[in-house]
């Protein structure tokens, strides 16, 4: 039994028990990316025929990660919400042709809408919409989500479709940074962040900026041999080689707290609420 998330140990039960598929989220695919190379290779995965990931954005350098050490065709990915209005999914040989995509619709219709209320365009932002092919869905209670006509309904996603009809999701309306008339994408920001070897948790929110509107600010959550030795000069130097200048977060704040909860999701609305001006 395993009573919190230990990666080694995941890969130990794997091996001995010859497990055929597993689902993680992608902080779970991360600490296990952080074992040392030589204590991955100790566990014979032979049995792994797939391995999911669900839940939150995948970054896509870790992706390339798990694909460059287990192969393609094993690493699926599925989006889509709990309420089943919709699903996406990918498979990874379909990825490498079509990186930091989540897949094609599956059991499901799907359209992307501008701010106009018009479908947009191949390749521009706007919001997802989904309708299902296999009926009714279900909503939490209290829960409200944005419909249009016809039964349409929104996750509150934003993102966009390729000229091959793969979706790559920008991120939740309710998370997007307006700064100086840019969109900024949390996730974008902390994927960069999370490559850094001594990060082992990072979240991007915005606060109120006189000048700019909002301004990127930083959570950072270190690895425990990290913590008190790196500072956020260091970080801004690293994330600007990796980000547009106008995506670097003006501040920096280094916390000992979860930054997400047990079901891998970001607590981004507590976490900005906790530091807004009173």
């Amino acid at each position: 039994n395993m009573r919190a998330f230990d990666p080694e140990q995941v890969l130990a039960l794997i091996a001995a028990h010859r497990v055929s598929w597993v689902i993680f989220v992608p902080t779970m695919m991360h600490r296990i990316w952080r074992l040392p190379a030589e204590t991955r290779a100790q566990y014979d995965l032979f049995s792994l025929g797939s391995v999911w990931h669900v839940a939150a954005p995948m970054p896509v350098w870790l992706k390339q990660e798990w694909i460059d050490w287990l192969g393609a065709p094993r690493i699926w990915e599925l989006y889509g919400g709990t309420e089943s209005q919709g699903f996406a999914i990918i498979n990874g040989a379909d990825w490498v042709n079509h990186r930091g995509s989540v897949g094609k619709p599956f059991r499901c219709a799907m359209r992307i809408v501008g701010e106009d209320g018009n479908d947009a365009p191949t390749g521009e932002v706007g919001e997802i919409y989904m309708k299902s092919d296999v009926g009714q869905t279900y909503h939490y209670l209290g829960a409200q989500a944005r419909t249009l006509d016809g039964g349409w309904e929104s996750l509150g996603d934003y993102g966009y479709f390729d000229a091959d009809g793969f979706l790559y999701i920008a991120d939740r309306r309710t998370d997007l940074i307006l700064s100086g008339g840019r969109n900024i994408y949390p996730a974008e920001i902390e994927g960069a962040l999370m490559q850094h070897p001594d990060v082992e948790g990072a979240v991007a929110i915005g606060l109120p900026d006189e000048d700019m509107g909002a301004r990127v600010h930083a959570i950072v959550r270190l690895a425990p041999h990290a913590r008190g030795s790196l500072d956020g000069d260091t970080l801004h130097a690293f994330l600007a080689d990796r980000l547009a200048r106008y995506k670097l977060p003006r501040s920096y704040e280094f916390t000992d707290e979860q930054l997400r909860d047990e079901a891998g999701k970001v607590r981004r609305s507590a976490l900005r609420s906790a530091r807004l001006p009173t």
